[in-house]
């Protein structure tokens, strides 16, 4: 749907420098909210740019110090899975590069975001299905994406 870069294996979090997806604007990872709120408060809280990190080329906001810590020690248990990409478009072979920060799902500890909230209550009908589809799909979306940086 929208041009975006990224690399990565598996289901695992992007690993490459600009394989974290910021949106069309702002250069920021998940349109500055908080990946840790997630896990610790269950919600979508926005963070501030001056409590921020660089994580894999790419600025992470968080709401408190506390947060940023608890990130800094252990990014990949808090960093959204595919790069940050829409869980349920990779899981049809392709990625949104905007997705509603609000629009979310944890599932067996990892973050999910999807492009809007109808994407989130479908997935969290058939989690499995759509992230055994994901995972599949994942490793060619993002090789793909790869070569599409070069472009």
């Amino acid at each position: 749907m929208g041009l975006v870069v990224a690399s990565a294996v598996g289901g695992s979090p992007a690993v490459a420098d600009d394989s974290i997806n910021t949106g069309y604007f702002g250069g920021v990872a998940i349109m500055g909210y908080d990946t840790v709120a997630y896990f610790t408060d269950g919600k979508a809280t926005k963070g501030s740019e001056k409590i921020s990190y660089e994580w894999m080329g790419t600025p992470w906001h968080f709401a408190n110090a506390e947060h940023r810590e608890m990130f800094m020690s252990e990014p990949l248990k808090y960093a959204p899975q595919y790069g940050g990409y829409c869980t349920g478009e990779v899981s049809f072979g392709s990625v949104t590069v905007n997705v509603d920060p609000e629009a979310f799902k944890i599932v067996e500890g990892k973050l999910y975001l999807m492009y809007d909230k109808a994407h989130a209550e479908g997935f969290a009908a058939h989690p499995a299905d759509t992230l055994a589809q994901a995972d599949s799909k994942w490793p060619k979306v993002a090789a793909d994406l790869e070569l599409d940086k070069y472009h």
